[in-house]
């Protein structure tokens, strides 16, 4: 696996038009009250959207046979936000594996995406790739032992929600066709990370007075499925420079190591 650390994924430019944002914003959980998000005369990107111009390349590391691609799972996600993105317009990015690390039974990829307005990481686990010597990485970030603060945050998901990111780009079959998803061992299609991830951003923004597309960094774990119509429960814990969190369904841990940063 050590021949992966370093490899170069490319170089793609990708275009997007007003539209595809504010879509992005609805399909996260915007209303259609919050006009600088959803109003092309006052619009504002949500840095997140980012995300999902910017996922061809773990999709490449797939697809160059560095793990078996129907068995990795999406382990992790962070972003740093350098710049907002425009209305519209065109973003060139380039793409390496900057680390893979040694599970064991498993490895995880790191695949960097770098652009003029964001940095973002996937890490990427695949069953199956480990063994190797490696080294095993950093561990996760620790749940605070301190208490949380007093407001726990909710996020309803919709029930239609992940078949209204999948138009963002991730057409994964596993979000839409529920035998796709029986294949997978889930009862049914399950929501996108990165969709659910990006859902918490807007109440966290909130209970810091903050505006959402004022994110500069954001990360989180991918603990277990979230499903279309759950109801997500984020506990939050303020530290010196950020907002850390993890969020639940039904007292079940779905996304863990949680830290969030607005300006």
């Amino acid at each position: 696996m050590n021949e992966w650390r370093g490899r170069a994924l490319g170089t793609k430019t990708v275009s997007y038009d007003e539209t595809q944002a504010i879509l992005y914003a609805l399909a996260v959980g915007a209303d259609a009250s919050d006009l600088d998000l959803v109003f092309e005369e006052r619009l504002r990107v949500l840095p997140t959207f980012a995300l999902t111009l910017a996922q061809w390349a773990p999709d490449a590391l797939g697809s160059a046979g560095a793990f078996d691609a129907r068995t990795a799972v999406h382990g992790s996600q962070r972003l740093r936000v350098l710049k907002p993105l425009p209305r519209s317009g065109s973003v060139e990015m380039t793409a390496h594996v900057s680390e893979v690390w040694d599970k064991g039974s498993a490895a995880v990829f790191d695949v960097t995406v770098e652009s003029q307005y964001f940095e973002a990481t996937w890490s990427l686990f695949a069953p199956g790739c480990g063994g190797f010597g490696g080294e095993r990485g950093p561990s996760a970030r620790r749940r605070p032992e301190t208490e949380p603060d007093e407001t726990t945050l909710t996020v309803k998901t919709s029930p239609n929600q992940a078949a209204l990111y999948r138009l963002l780009g991730d057409r994964h079959h596993l979000h839409i066709d529920p035998d796709a998803a029986k294949t997978a061992g889930m009862p049914r299609p399950i929501m996108h990370g990165l969709c659910t991830l990006a859902a918490t951003t807007l109440p966290l923004a909130r209970s810091l007075n903050a505006h959402p597309a004022d994110l500069t960094e954001l990360e989180g774990r991918f603990a277990a499925p979230v499903f279309p119509g759950d109801l997500l429960q984020i506990t939050t814990w303020k530290s010196a420079d950020s907002t850390l969190f993890e969020a639940n369904v039904d007292g079940k841990k779905t996304i863990s190591s949680g830290r969030a940063l607005f300006t």
